[in-house]
């Protein structure tokens, strides 16, 4: 096995959501052990308050790997996998449709300086512009990924995968 990779579902959506379930088969089928939490008891709360608990949600399931994760994450999932990663250990952050803030939760986006961290977002990503983060990625000279789709990136699964395998392959 090459390592372990923690897959984070969107608001509204589970742990068997396409983008996060085409991207736990494909790094199952390159060796990678996975896990997909499901956040959906959170998301109840609303979004602000969806997203400490998700974050400590993540934070012990890092803590029980034997070595730092990569953490993948879509949407709300990709936000907090990028909070996660300021207080624990992961390999790398694979992070898609990431939204700059979250309307009422004080912290907004952040990523560790040094963890490799691949952007992916759609041009009419109608929640989170595009413009805010291609910003975010310029200040932080980070990869991004900019795919002619919407928030949900499903028209884009082969390019999302395809990247995704890059990245994995790098970690190897």
């Amino acid at each position: 096995m090459r390592g372990q990779i923690i897959l984070s579902h969107g608001s509204g959506a589970g742990p068997d959501a396409s983008k996060v379930g085409a991207l736990a088969a494909c790094a199952e089928a390159r060796g990678w052990r996975t896990q997909r939490p499901d956040f959906r008891a959170h998301d109840e709360r609303g979004y602000a308050d969806a997203v400490a608990p998700r974050v400590a949600q993540l934070r012990a399931a890092i803590a029980a790997c034997a070595a730092p994760p990569v953490l993948v994450g879509s949407s709300m999932g990709a936000f907090a996998s990028a909070l996660a990663s300021l207080e624990a250990p992961v390999a790398a952050l694979f992070l898609m449709a990431t939204p700059p803030l979250i309307p009422g939760y004080a912290q907004a986006l952040e990523v560790r300086a040094g963890v490799p961290t691949m952007l992916v977002h759609g041009w009419r990503d109608e929640l989170c512009p595009a413009q805010a983060v291609q910003a975010f990625a310029a200040q932080r000279h980070l990869p991004l990924l900019l795919l002619d789709d919407d928030h949900q990136l499903a028209a884009s699964l082969p390019a999302i995968t395809a990247q995704f395998e890059t990245l994995l392959e790098s970690l190897a």
